[in-house]
């Protein structure tokens, strides 16, 4: 592992094993940050109350093109301020759709250090 461009971060959630702490790489350290992210309702965090998209709120909202956008803006918004510097900006896109009763959300984006494409699926 390449410690400049692939550094070891904390696993999330937290797990400590005869080794200490365990690490995640950087791919999947975005990726529980973006989890961390959607299933954080804003107001959870005493000390950064705008942290978290919320969408377990979203459970008795009707499933409609609505409310896909206005999830996606929050969504969108929400990871470029916690991905700051991890993820190039102008690469970041969320997609959010309707399967039935559930979300789809989809996140795409590239590694600010590598430039290296990701793409997530949340199902909701």
């Amino acid at each position: 592992m390449n410690r400049l461009t692939d550094p070891p971060y904390m696993s999330f959630p937290l797990r400590i094993g005869e080794q200490g702490a365990a690490a995640a790489d950087r791919r999947s350290h975005v990726r529980q940050q973006i989890e961390q992210v959607l299933f954080t309702n804003p107001n959870e965090r005493v000390f950064r109350p705008d942290f978290g998209a919320g969408l377990k709120q979203l459970v008795f909202e009707p499933n409609s093109s609505v409310l896909w956008e206005i999830t996606r803006k929050r969504i969108s918004s929400s990871l470029a301020e916690a991905l700051r510097g991890e993820v190039d900006p102008k690469s970041l896109e969320v997609e959010v759709r309707g399967e039935g009763e559930k979300l789809l959300i989809t996140v795409s984006y590239a590694l600010a250090a590598i430039g290296r494409g990701e793409r997530h699926e949340f199902l909701v």
